[in-house]
């Protein structure tokens, strides 16, 4: 037994914990920046919390074995001496060490989208730089605890859930096929009972197998790549909210512009969408060279998959043929690339940088030779703009909080002049840079006033004062001379050679505050709104949109079960059915409450909406009229969920219940059967059987119970569930699809999980950004899978269409919705 204890001993050993805890960085003596002590504070405590669940975990199966140790002893004086296994064999592992640092779990935080912070699914992550931005977990620490307490007891026995223990018990002393260990993820089979038990973090999930495989199944046998392929086809969305200056027409006729980390090619005439994807990460600014043709793109700082720092960088493109021809600053910028451009005079040469370090530093580059020609620390203030001068290439224009800049290349070094406001009020922010025919400068600022300023100085030649209510956004200079600019009073408005108004149109305040202007075909204007809208139209005609999508955190998806059609909605409030032919949308609807989940009645009739505040309402799917409404609990409804014969829907809850409700009339009379009681944490995903007589949920305590619906009651008998065949398999747990996930989760890690409808194809969508597509069923250890990249934030749910010709893809703060084909 000291044996045993030793090798637990050094299993566990916490030195480099402790060695962590010890370091006095985060100190208010440290020379660390405030957001970096906060950060490693905030590492510190997760790794504290992580090694806390690991030894209660520990314990609790230390404890067990005591007992069976005792239970085998007792047994033994019957029948003669058992042979005994090493207790160690099956005691999750501790994280691995590298120079004495612990290397961090994908579960115990994943760093968040450079695009926001605040969402459940931001949980934090090693920071060793100013370049990681974290946010705090929602991760339900409490609700665990509890759970483990009720493990180590062994006082509740549940079918397939993660509180089994009795079943434990019973096949603990039998033989066992070999154990797959991988970081916290462990995965063990029990021939004779027929299961496979897998440990998230620390914590067993008993999975039980059909009985046509308990004699067949091997643990050690390899699964399939799948056959198929997927192949973006449409990106719906465009981000407007928090971008400038990242919209422009192509010779070719293409619109591009970007949102999450792929940079769109749109010809609306011919409705066809080409796709640049060589990013990693949020793209935060784009810039077309003067032969219309090469692209460059800067994008964010983050973090992949294997916790590896993904770095911000400059990539340099073909739009043609969607070549990258050269990345720029690897190891230089910091956090993110924030505003870029090419030269205009000297072929189009150089190009000057901006990133979001504290200091925003200036830099020019011969992108061609990837050489960096000179550097400067710009300003500690944000930084919103640059460009070249259009007559001279050393001279460089910046613009942001409280400044605007006049730089001169000059052997090498920038030399910088303030632009003089003198009487003229000196504004909060100038916000956006122009250049006029004869070299003039000019700028909008957030007082409104358009101000000019002569070619070669740094003083003001010319005053429109008041131009704008509000914030002027955006100015473009068009081919005929005529200044553009748009602005928050969403009011476009055109300005001869003397500065003269001509033309004021102002944009619906459906579209939002005007954020950049691009010059189109002939009399046309492209226009980006902060509500992710990309315009078309003229000064003498109305805008219509051409792109649009969500303004906040995408959750809800969900597909029509017999058209070619799906359902987003999201934290913006906003519901939006898409045509997945035409890619148009068909309509949109607010609401009150911020959306999190969605369902569509199996006729297609209805739809129920499901919302954060515990509220849920169903929709005509025609005419988008409200049907009903209900309210179950305060809390956020995760899973709306309608039985194959239409007669039930489920909902599913935080407040740790499923909800239930008799549907009549094709979805449009609702009344409530009751509720299951009997998870601890709260609901994550649900499906039903395909005679409607049955339902499972998962839960985030990694539960998986089984329920008779139509009473509320649950089904605790293996034997009765283990050949149940599901209609839909949404759950990220059970055995038909626990190979899909990734050595060292922790069961937070995957967010959504679907089955193709002819049962061949398997789509899962994580924390970092990228769909699996898996062979179903998908129940080996460490299966295969093909991985796309798109989004920029966590991929917050994945659906088949109802034919399974298209896949679609949410972005959780990234608001960007995408169609895959599959191939």
């Amino acid at each position: 037994m000291e044996d045993g204890f030793s090798s637990y001993s050094s299993l566990y050993d916490t030195s480099s914990l402790l060695q962590f805890c010890n370091d006095d960085s985060a100190s208010a003596a440290s020379s660390m920046e405030v957001t970096d002590r906060i950060a490693s504070l905030e590492q510190r405590v997760q790794m504290q919390e992580d090694e806390i669940q690991l030894l209660k975990s520990a314990l609790a199966d230390v404890v067990r074995r005591l007992n069976l140790s005792e239970e085998q002893q007792a047994m033994g004086s019957r029948r003669g001496p058992t042979k005994a296994r090493p207790m160690i064999a099956t005691l999750p592992l501790r994280p691995t060490v590298n120079n004495g640092t612990v290397q961090p779990k994908k579960g115990s935080g994943t760093l968040p989208s450079p695009s926001g912070s605040g969402s459940r699914k931001d949980t934090s992550a090693p920071a060793s730089k100013s370049t990681v931005r974290r946010a705090n977990s929602n991760e339900h620490v409490g609700t665990l605890t509890r759970k483990d307490s009720g493990d180590s007891k062994g006082n509740r026995t549940r079918a397939g859930s993660t509180g089994s223990n009795s079943s434990s018990k019973r096949s603990d002393s039998k033989q066992r096929e070999p154990v797959f260990s991988a970081g916290t993820r462990r995965v063990t089979h029990c021939k004779e009972e027929g299961y496979v038990k897998m440990f998230l973090k620390g914590r067993p999930i008993t999975m039980y197998m059909p009985k046509d495989q308990v004699d067949s199944y091997c643990l050690e046998a390899r699964a399939e790549l799948p056959c198929n392929k997927l192949k973006l086809d449409w990106v719906y969305g465009y981000r407007g909210r928090d971008c400038r200056s990242n919209l422009y027409l192509l010779p070719t006729g293409e619109t591009v512009y970007f949102i999450a980390s792929v940079v769109i090619l749109f010809n609306v005439d011919e409705q066809l969408q080409r796709h640049y994807t060589g990013h990693t990460d949020d793209i935060k600014c784009l810039a077309v060279h003067p032969d219309k043709i090469t692209i460059a793109t800067g994008q964010v700082a983050g973090t992949s998959s294997d916790g590896k720092q993904l770095v911000p960088h400059v990539r340099v493109w073909d739009s043609v043929s969607l070549n990258t021809l050269h990345v720029l600053g690897i190891g230089f910028f910091d956090r993110a690339v924030v505003c870029l451009a090419f030269s205009k005079s000297n072929g189009g040469n150089t190009l000057c940088v901006v990133d979001d370090s504290n200091d925003h530093v200036l830099s020019v580059w011969d992108w061609q030779r990837e050489d960096r020609l000179a550097e400067v620390k710009c300003s500690n203030e944000s930084v919103f703009a640059t460009d070249f001068h259009p007559t001279d290439s050393n001279i460089v224009v910046t613009c942001g909080k409280s400044h605007l800049y006049f730089w001169n290349l000059e052997k090498g070094m920038l030399v910088k002049k303030q632009g003089l406001f003198e009487k003229q009020e000196k504004p909060k922010f100038v916000l956006c840079v122009t250049f006029a025919e004869n070299g003039d400068t000019i700028t909008g600022d957030s007082s409104g006033n358009i101000l000019v300023w002569g070619k070669g100085t740094n003083r003001i030649g010319h005053v429109i004062q008041g131009a704008h209510e509000g914030s002027i956004f955006a100015l473009c200079m068009l081919r005929s001379g005529t200044l553009v600019s748009g602005g928050k009073d969403r009011r476009l408005i055109s300005w001869d050679s003397s500065y003269q108004q001509m033309q004021v149109v102002e944009v619906p305040e459906l579209f939002g505050p005007i954020r950049t202007i691009a010059e189109g075909r002939g009399e046309t204007v492209l226009i980006g709104t902060t509500k992710n809208f990309v315009l078309q139209g003229s000064l003498d005609e109305e805008f219509m949109p051409i792109t649009q999508g969500h303004t906040d955190e995408l959750w809800g998806l969900a597909v029509h079960p017999c058209k070619p059609q799906f359902l987003t909605c999201g934290y913006d409030r906003q519901v939006c059915l898409w045509d997945s032919s035409s890619h148009q949308l068909i309509w949109a609807k607010s609401m009150e409450d911020a959306a999190q989940s969605a369902g569509f009645h199996p006729s297609g009739a209805v739809v129920a909406i499901g919302t954060q505040t515990g509220r849920w309402l169903v929709l005509d799917t025609d005419s988008k009229d409200l049907v009903t409404v209900h309210t179950d609990g305060n809390e956020q409804l995760s899973v709306m969920c309608y039985g194959p014969d239409g007669n039930f829907l489920a909902i599913g809850s935080h407040d740790n219940y499923i909800y239930i409700y008799a549907v009549a009339e094709n979805g449009r009379k609702y009344s409530r059967v009751g509720k299951c009681s009997g998870h601890s944490s709260f609901i994550t995903h649900l499906d039903w059987s395909v005679d409607s007589q049955y339902l499972v949920s998962n839960s985030g305590d990694y539960e998986i119970l089984y329920w008779i619906p139509s009473v509320c009651k649950q089904v605790v008998s293996v034997e009765t569930t283990r050949d149940i065949e599901w209609a839909t398999h949404t759950c990220t747990l059970g055995f038909q699809v626990f190979g899909l996930w990734p050595d060292g989760s922790d069961g937070t890690d995957i967010n959504a999980v679907c089955r193709s409808k002819d049962k061949s194809l398997l789509v899962t969508g994580d924390d970092f950004g990228k769909v699996h597509l898996f062979s179903y069923p998908c129940s080996q250890f460490r299966a295969p899978s093909h991985v796309y990249g798109g989004h920029s934030s966590h991929v917050t749910n994945v659906t088949f269409l109802y034919d399974d010709s298209y896949l679609v893809s949410t972005g959780g703060k990234d608001m960007s919705v995408m169609q895959w084909r599959i191939v």
